[in-house]
């Protein structure tokens, strides 16, 4: 006859516990992060199949080393199978069971108490492990799982990388409809099938965006983990590939001139706006976030929306206060930089307007011939620059990157050494004599 049951497992984090000493110490920690527990299945009766279970975490998770949740769980999983062994069914009343099982008489509390195992008690009475019965439930279809996510998302993730999120697992819903395997439960997509999908992405785009939809699909399988839609998200198994970044080039003292000139006389508005970059190290869409009250004049700050903070209070350098206009006639509420001019109402989304802004810098690009290496961030490269240099005149190289950092706005020391080794902020002196 075959068995009501399967042999329960431990779930521990998505890692081969075999493998734990090959593991990193950042693999170690992500998966001690994650829920461990026991499962199994058992026969339902209505259908005849083997039906998974509610996991069983019983309170392991408390323990923070690998050593102690395994082995507290290696327990729970043996005197589990022995339950079921003995009759556990979770589709009927096990009330009989249970009192046969843990009975007063068959619990030895006494001194006499063998320190052997009893094979009749299968698990200490305050560490009873009885699954609740569940109904059955059809598997999740990849459609249900693909809305599920994405209705999660638009909630946890800002406007802007919510769209690009929504995109990028849009065309994987469409390459499982153009490859007729749309129409199954969510776990009939394999590891082998996203790994196939990723180097479509990787044929028809580059390595950065084949690991930027790796990110997001994962993502989207970690909240079908989560909330237990599936067992392990495999997609975090799919190594990154090395990718180069691209970055912007840094101007000459030439290209500068040229780039100013041009537009002192063709468009100054978004002269203004680049000099916003320049003099204030701004992204670009940070500066498209900004709202006329953000600017305060009387005190010489301005509060942006930053990457890496909600709020971040700067400076307003004096040569850029110079150059705006007056404010205080302005709408509060209006964009700082509008389409046309300061202080003007555009309803249109942050990158969306940053895109525009691009646009209008693209003829500038074309009438001087600079290629697409260069763009408006090329000036905050140019603009970093230019300052550490003349700090280096009178100051150390660390004296000079103390006081950068609360000019650039980076984090910490070790991201502002990274920007600046990145954008080849110092360079050696001739070395020309020292072959001589």
């Amino acid at each position: 006859m075959k068995l009501n049951y399967s042999e329960p497992r431990i779930y521990t984090g998505g890692i081969d516990i075999s493998m734990w000493s090959k593991l990193s110490t950042t693999e170690k920690k992500d998966a001690l992060e994650r829920p461990w527990y026991v499962y199994f299945l058992f026969r339902n009766p209505a259908t005849g199949k083997l039906k998974r279970q509610p996991n069983i975490k019983a309170g392991a998770n408390k323990y923070k080393t690998k050593r102690e949740r395994y082995a507290f769980l290696k327990t729970m999983q043996q005197s589990l199978l022995e339950l079921l062994e003995y009759g556990f069914n979770p589709y009927e009343d096990n009330s009989k069971l249970e009192e046969s099982l843990f009975s007063s008489e068959e619990i030895k509390t006494t001194d006499e108490t063998s320190t052997k195992e009893q094979p009749t008690e299968v698990v200490p009475q305050a560490e009873r492990i009885i699954p609740q019965t569940t109904q059955e439930e059809p598997g999740k279809s990849i459609g249900e799982s693909i809305s599920f996510t994405l209705d999660l998302k638009v909630s946890m993730m800002n406007k802007n990388s919510f769209v690009q999120y929504k995109s990028r697992i849009g065309l994987f819903e469409k390459w499982l409809k153009a490859n007729n395997y749309y129409n199954n439960p969510v776990s009939f997509i394999t590891k082998k099938f996203v790994t196939e999908y990723l180097n479509d992405v990787l044929k028809r785009t580059s390595a950065r965006t084949r690991n930027n939809t790796r990110t997001d699909i994962a993502s989207m399988f970690q909240l079908l983990e989560d909330n237990e839609w599936i067992r392990v998200n495999f997609v975090r198994r799919i190594p990154k590939l090395k990718s180069i970044p691209k970055r912007n080039k840094t101007y000459t003292p030439k290209q500068e001139e040229d780039i100013y000139a041009y537009l002192e006389k063709n468009d100054p508005f978004l002269l203004l706006f680049i000099q916003f970059v320049s003099y204030n190290f701004l992204r670009p869409i940070e500066i498209c976030r900004l709202k006329v009250e953000d600017i305060d004049i009387e005190n010489k700050r301005m509060y942006i929306k930053a990457k890496t903070k909600p709020v971040q209070k700067k400076i307003i350098p004096k040569i850029l206060l110079e150059k705006l206009p007056d404010l205080s006639e302005k709408d509060s509420k209006a964009n700082l930089f509008g389409r046309y001019e300061i202080g003007e109402p555009w309803d249109a989304e942050p990158i969306n307007k940053r895109s525009e802004f691009s646009k209008r810098f693209k003829s500038v690009k074309d009438h001087l011939k600079l290629g697409t290496d260069y763009g408006i961030y090329s000036f905050k490269h140019t603009h970093v620059t230019k300052l550490y240099v003349k700090y280096r005149e009178t100051m150390s190289a660390q004296g000079v990157k103390n006081k950068l950092k609360g000019i650039t706005g980076h984090a910490t020391i070790d991201a502002l050494e990274k920007y600046l080794r990145d954008i080849d902020a110092e360079l050696p002196e001739d070395y020309s004599e020292d072959f001589s």
